[in-house]
């Protein structure tokens, strides 16, 4: 049995040297500036939660994620793992409780309970017409102007890591994570990725919180975030683009496991964002499924992915 079944991923913390240079991209990107104090930059998605991302200023790093813990109870049972620190007061914006753990690679978890809530912010509605139901917008134009995405909420990280097998025992043991899909290349035993969600129990949730894989070195992939539909996604695509300043990675495509629909930007220090939208729902009696890796690493439509976002990683 695992420590504790997380709820929900809550965000992820980054470091940047320029952290002026690092809201102009996540204003670009999709985001809302939550707070911003002299220690870090608190950045929010339209849902009620006061941040979703983080940075701190100095030397470009991924310091690390959290996550929502399922009851205030399950700080304490975090607090008694080996290395964890006491449940503390959280002293930033947003506020709450947390609990500090160390990955296997070194990457900061944090548990966290209680955070502030906030209001949510408008969307822009966008009711469409499909060939088979073409009267869902009816007497109205749809204009939009020039715009960047709206980012919903944080949906998932992807690290890569020299010890898969150690690293998926951690998240699963501690976290609650369930596989959801397991990649392997020759024979079935030597899997080399993995995507798994979150536990909790009936409920459906995204078809992965977490992705890892096999690699030659340790680090951040990526760092996911949902929009409202695959219109909003192409304008935020299009909005980037026109910027002409950030490095586009790979897109717009849908992948064959989970099926988001995809698009990939990287911040000034190449730490890649991603915007998604759709994907596969499971809960826990959806089993999991063993995939060869020319099968599951391929998209339904959209180009393969470029070497440059495959061989991936920053510290």
């Amino acid at each position: 049995m695992p420590v504790i079944k997380v709820a929900d991923i809550a965000w992820a913390r980054l470091r940047s040297p320029d952290v002026d240079r690092q809201e102009e991209f996540l204003l670009d990107f999709g985001m809302t500036r939550s707070d911003r104090t002299n220690k870090a930059l608190y950045m929010r998605g339209t849902d009620p939660h006061h941040h979703i991302h983080i940075t701190e200023p100095g030397d470009p790093a991924f310091i690390g994620h959290a996550y929502h813990a399922a009851s205030e109870e399950d700080l304490h049972k975090a607090a008694k793992i080996e290395g964890a620190s006491p449940v503390e007061d959280i002293d930033e914006p947003g506020g709450g409780k947390r609990v500090r753990l160390k990955d296997p690679e070194g990457f900061q978890v944090e548990i966290v309970w209680g955070m502030e809530k906030v209001a949510p912010l408008p969307i822009r509605p966008h009711d469409t017409n499909r060939g088979s139901d073409k009267w869902k917008r009816v007497k109205e134009f749809y204009r939009v102007s020039n715009t960047p995405s709206q980012v919903k909420r944080i949906g998932h990280t992807v690290i890569m890591t020299r010890d898969i097998k150690k690293y998926l025992k951690w998240y699963r043991d501690t976290l609650g994570f369930i596989s959801s899909d397991d990649v392997y290349v020759g024979k079935p035993e030597n899997i080399v990725g993995s995507f798994n969600r979150l536990d909790r129990g009936d409920d459906f949730v995204d078809h992965h919180v977490f992705f890892c894989w096999q690699g030659s070195k340790v680090g951040l992939n990526h760092v996911s975030f949902e929009v409202e539909d695959m219109d909003d996604m192409m304008l935020g695509h299009q909005y980037l683009a026109q910027k002409d300043k950030y490095e586009h990675m790979w897109g717009i495509g849908r992948h064959n496991l989970g099926a988001q629909v995809f698009d990939y930007w990287a911040d000034p220090w190449r730490h890649v964002h991603e915007h998604w939208t759709d994907s596969d729902m499971l809960n826990v009696g959806s089993g999991s499924n063993l995939v060869s890796i020319q099968d599951g690493l391929k998209s339904l439509w959209g180009d393969r992915s470029p070497p440059k976002f495959r061989d991936f990683a920053v510290p």
